[in-house]
């Protein structure tokens, strides 16, 4: 007889057309509210919701609760919760055995470190050398040999003591697939679904991460970020999420779209999670010599999480990121003034090269998409070890791959040449001009700005497999253009889906924005737990 843990990862580990099957069946077993709609889920594990590594760490030091008896609360809460949200693509089949030696290691004297103990959800593109898969969402690297090693920031993990509880589902190929996508699709994973109202879109590519930190299936996650893909998820979820500078954190072992712009960041529920999320994360690996920036940052951020963290700062805002939603910036203008309350000074500002580089930009992705994932797949030893051979793949299993949106965008990246073009060149060398030099930098130096203050996009669409994403705006772009870091922190809610705001700034500025993050949290606390309503309708 199969054990429930057996029961529950083979459901984890089901391709999106069979799970939605399951994920039907699973739903009748659930208490919905009739009168609101909202899924009744208070009694699973009540005592994990909104809590922060902070506090779990207190308890398991107490002895009030052990690693091991905390991860089978979390996969207890995903069991019960995730076929709702599809957030969760796998489980590791190892976290309880994980979590029982990191207890003995506590019992003995020694911690590993911040998160000893710790349980934390991955995205599924960043590689483990373990029995968990790693593949982008498709069904392409589903029997691909297991990495050689972790990926560096796994590794970092491992290190202070994280329990690795699973792997999130996400935009497949990290939503550099085509240009008619449904964010938070993939075809290993199906949909996932906003936890504030499940037929809403969850933004990606980081999407599982997103909707599972929101839900509080883990105590904190990890996304990824080309552009966006770590920023609008956590702010159309109602998390924090980091976007660090480019050089900060380790590429090596992820997935990639692009190096000129890809980096991994901290989701997490709040700015102090985030903070110490990001500290593990930092660090120089030899296997990605842009690593040796790493020295410019902080080794610990969390000395930066201070309430009057506004005091003194001067801010710009963004007004080119406003205008675009009343009700985005019903929700956002207020809390300019508590900005100025806290001790900041602010002033409008304008990006003159804001709407020039987008060409630029997908056409250097375009081309390092196609290098970067065929030395990705060459050094995995993936059975399609080229663009060309997914692009075979997806046409040979198009009923499976590609039932709603196809791969235009593979396409285009397989038309492209080698990094020596001087087509790509030129494009790479625009794109960085006017988002560093004539963009953030050109803006804050005139300014003497200590950061940028705007919306982080809309609010959550309709998730429609049909006809994809509604293309609601955001204002990541430039942040993740110039390879500098973005905070975007829970700002309220729009007939109750989250908006978020962003800070932003120089290259390696995470301290101050940090400050600026976390006494804007303190002095709001807008953020609130999901409800689960099924619709609006």
């Amino acid at each position: 007889m199969k054990t429930e843990n057996q029961n529950r990862r083979e459901f984890l580990q089901l391709s999106g057309a069979a799970a939605t099957g399951v994920v039907a069946a699973l739903s009748v077993m659930k208490n919905v509210d009739a009168k609101e709609g909202a899924l009744t889920l208070s009694d699973t594990n009540e005592e994990l919701i909104e809590t922060t590594v902070g506090e779990l760490q207190a308890r398991m030091q107490s002895g009030n609760l052990s690693a091991k008896k905390l991860v089978e609360k979390y996969l207890e809460r995903i069991k019960d919760i995730d076929p709702k949200l599809n957030s969760v693509i796998e489980i590791n089949p190892d976290a309880e055995r994980i979590a029982e030696e990191l207890d003995r290691e506590r019992k003995n004297g020694r911690t590993r470190g911040a998160l000893h103990g710790i349980p934390i959800l991955i995205k599924d593109n960043i590689d483990t050398a373990d029995r968990m898969k790693t593949t982008a969402g498709s069904l392409a690297l589903l029997n691909a040999p297991t990495p050689k090693q972790d990926a560096f920031i796994v590794q970092q993990l491992r290190k202070s003591g994280a329990v690795i509880l699973g792997k999130t589902n996400l935009s497949e190929w990290a939503n550099f697939r085509s240009t008619k996508s449904s964010s938070g699709w993939s075809a290993r994973g199906g949909q996932t679904r906003n936890p504030y109202v499940l037929d809403r879109n969850p933004c990606g590519s980081s999407s599982g991460s997103g909707s599972a930190i929101a839900a509080n299936l883990a105590a904190i996650g990890i996304g990824t970020e080309t552009d966006g893909s770590i920023v609008c998820p956590a702010a159309t979820c109602g998390i924090v999420g980091i976007k660090p500078t480019l050089g900060l954190i380790s590429r090596s072992g992820i997935i990639p779209i692009a190096h000129s712009q890809d980096t991994a960041g901290p989701m997490t529920r709040t700015v102090a999670d985030a903070a110490i999320l990001l500290g593990i994360l930092v660090g120089n690996d030899r296997n990605d010599p842009i690593t040796a920036q790493s020295a410019k940052g902080a080794k610990d951020y969390t000395k930066f999480l201070q309430k009057d963290g506004l005091r003194g700062m001067r801010i710009g805002v963004g007004r080119q990121y406003f205008g675009r939603n009343a009700k985005i910036d019903g929700v956002i203008e207020p809390h300019l003034q508590i900005l100025k309350n806290g001790g900041a000074t602010l002033m409008d500002v304008k990006f003159p090269t804001l709407q020039q580089f987008g060409d630029a930009e997908y056409e250097v992705l375009l081309y390092e998409f196609k290098t970067d994932l065929n030395k990705y797949l060459a050094e995995r030893n993936s059975p399609y070890k080229t663009l060309a051979d997914l692009i075979k793949f997806n046409e040979d299993n198009r009923d499976r791959e590609m039932p709603f949106f196809g791969q235009e965008i593979f396409l285009q990246a397989e038309k492209k040449g080698n990094l020596s073009e001087r087509a790509y060149r030129l494009a790479l060398q625009k794109s960085k001009n006017l988002s560093q030099a004539q963009g953030i930098d050109a803006i804050m130096t005139t300014n003497k700005l200590d950061a940028i203050v705007a919306p982080s996009g809309g609010v959550a669409w309709m998730t429609d497999l049909i006809n994809g994403d509604c293309g609601v705006f955001e204002s990541s772009s430039l942040s993740a253009v110039s390879g500098y870091p973005n905070i975007t922190v829970p700002a309220g809610y729009v007939q109750g889906l989250p908006a978020g705001i962003s800070f932003f700034g120089r290259a390696f500025s995470e301290p101050t924005l940090i400050k600026i993050a976390y006494a804007f949290e303190q002095a709001t606390k807008a953020r609130r737990t999901p409800k689960f309503l099924p619709s609006y309708i």
